[in-house]
């Protein structure tokens, strides 16, 4: 047997009166939110949910979700965590596609009406048996959505005890949907043994605090990074989750002070916008933080530099995908760590580089990585080519263009995707950026290539410009010009007030493409 769920029962058993969660004045200790996905198993049971069968669950960073996430594991079924942001196509297409029999959905704000796209997605997919809102007020037992039960008139005279189903090291534990960035997305398997072995031994890999560890949990939960790399490491080690459903960088730096935070993970624009926040705001900064952790992309060396100035913390950089559960490297406390680098492969994970055909590349690359190990999915559900396509005798290519030093840390170029061919030279996107990152007037960039007549494609810079900068269009491009290489440089740039990023906080640069 080996069940994810054993993260939470072992740390209710063994500290059961220790807060788990933190929102607001909330406080749930470990046994309550034991006790309560008891329930949430209990009522998948008798509602005829049982080992194999795919929970959806749509809900951003509140108590409800690890008391479903947990609640469905217990009972032996597959979480499908669902990004909030999502339309109610979108929702439906994902209960569709990956056969859940249940979505359990916030019921949402007048922001974002969660709930209300979940019910007609719901509606429109035939598979999908029952329906249950997690209500914005607390404990309410009714519901905005006509028609809708919700999660507490469910549980109502509901046991909160449960002896969770036997489930198989390599049974799958959830589905995670990738972004779909080169096509419908597609829904990552990921076992038991993938997610718990990730979340050990990325526990192991950060030192603990004798008092208990606090994290700020602002990374979404429905995506990989915030589930096992934050939600799942930090009740492994019976920690106190501070939650935060949408991310604001001042009352991040607040909630850290306020709240005693020793983690926080994050991907490199939340490090970059609590920086700002710190310097335009004049807020206190927290003394408590002794880890920091940054993944999700690349992250430029000027806010690297300034955020550990500023705080205090070395910022250890780590490199993952859905795929790989997610971390697949890591700058470990162990190790030295190289700014600029992803790290070393993780224990029990290997990592190379390849060509176009698998074939292995030798020395510094560049190349794009491959990982094989504990940490690797089955597979895309139902989906065996994509899975073909991406996985060979255990490998799995990633996609991302890399090189390594001699002492075995990579360092990541940029997506194979997302690089640009200029008049028959290879410009990688990231390389540009640090550069502009570099320029007193910026503050923020992000490179893309587009279409050109005769080169093919031209690189083109979007700018945020630091507060009061008034550079223009023609002075960075000439500054640009005298700090790389002709081929280099972009010719265009765009200033924006701020980039468009999705729920992780990653800029997509598709739309800006």
């Amino acid at each position: 047997m080996l069940n994810l769920a054993v993260l939470l029962e072992d740390s209710a058993r063994n500290n059961p009166d220790r807060v788990a969660l933190v929102q607001g004045d909330l406080r749930v200790p470990y046994a309550m939110l034991d006790a309560l996905a008891n329930q949430v198993a209990n009522l998948l049971v008798a509602r005829g949910v049982g080992p194999g069968d795919k929970v959806a669950l749509a809900c951003p960073n509140l108590p409800y979700f690890p008391a479903v996430y947990f609640g469905a594991l217990k009972a032996g079924a597959v979480v499908v965590p669902l990004n909030v942001l999502s339309q109610a196509r979108e929702i439906a297409y994902f209960l569709e596609d990956s056969d859940a029999k249940a979505l359990f959905c916030f019921e949402g704000t007048p922001e974002l009406p969660l709930g209300r796209r979940g019910k007609e997605a719901f509606d429109a997919a035939p598979k999908t048996e029952h329906f249950l809102v997690l209500p914005a007020a607390p404990l309410a037992t009714e519901s905005s959505i006509e028609g809708a039960e919700t999660l507490w008139a469910a549980l109502d005279g509901v046991s909160d005890r449960f002896e969770s189903v036997q489930t198989r090291a390599d049974d799958t534990a959830v589905i995670l949907y990738t972004s779909g960035t080169t096509g419908r997305p597609k829904g990552a398997e990921l076992t038991h043994q993938n997610m718990l072995m990730n979340a050990i031994v990325s526990d192991e890999m950060t030192e603990r605090s004798p008092e208990g560890d606090v994290t700020l949990s602002v990374l979404p939960m429905f995506h990989s990074f915030g589930q096992s790399s934050v939600m799942n490491v930090a009740v492994r080690r019976a920690g106190t989750l501070v939650l935060m459903p949408r991310f604001e960088p001042a009352e991040a730096v607040e909630l850290m002070r306020r709240e005693k935070v020793t983690i926080f993970a994050g991907v490199p624009t939340m490090y970059w916008a609590m920086l700002s926040a710190v310097r335009a705001g004049g807020l206190e900064v927290p003394t408590t933080l002794r880890t920091a952790v940054s993944g999700g992309s690349a992250m430029p060396l000027e806010v690297l530099k300034d955020f550990e100035a500023t705080f205090g913390v070395r910022i250890l950089e780590g490199y993952g995908l859905s795929e790989t559960a997610p971390t697949a490297s890591f700058n470990q406390p162990h190790r030295p760590t190289k700014p600029g680098s992803i790290g070393f492969p993780i224990w029990g994970v290997q990592m190379k580089l390849i060509d176009h055909d698998w074939n292995t590349v030798e020395g510094e690359g560049p190349g794009e990585i491959a990982v094989r190990g504990h940490n690797v999915m089955k597979g895309y559900y139902n989906r065996p080519e994509a899975t073909a396509e991406v996985i060979r005798d255990g490998w799995f290519r990633t996609g991302d263009i890399a090189r390594r030093d001699s002492d075995g840390y990579y360092y990541i170029i940029d997506r194979a995707k997302d690089l640009i061919i200029r008049g028959g030279f290879n410009v990688y996107p990231r390389e540009v950026e640090e550069v502009l990152m570099t320029h007193e007037a910026v503050s923020l960039a992000a490179v893309v290539g587009v279409p050109h007549e005769t080169h093919g494609e031209e690189v083109k810079a979007f700018v945020v410009r630091e507060p009061g900068a008034a550079i223009t269009e023609e002075e960075l491009v000439a500054w640009c010009r005298e700090a790389m290489a002709a081929f280099k440089y972009p010719r265009i740039v765009e200033f924006r007030d701020e980039l468009p990023m999705n729920a992780t906080g990653k800029i997509l640069k598709r739309e800006l493409r």
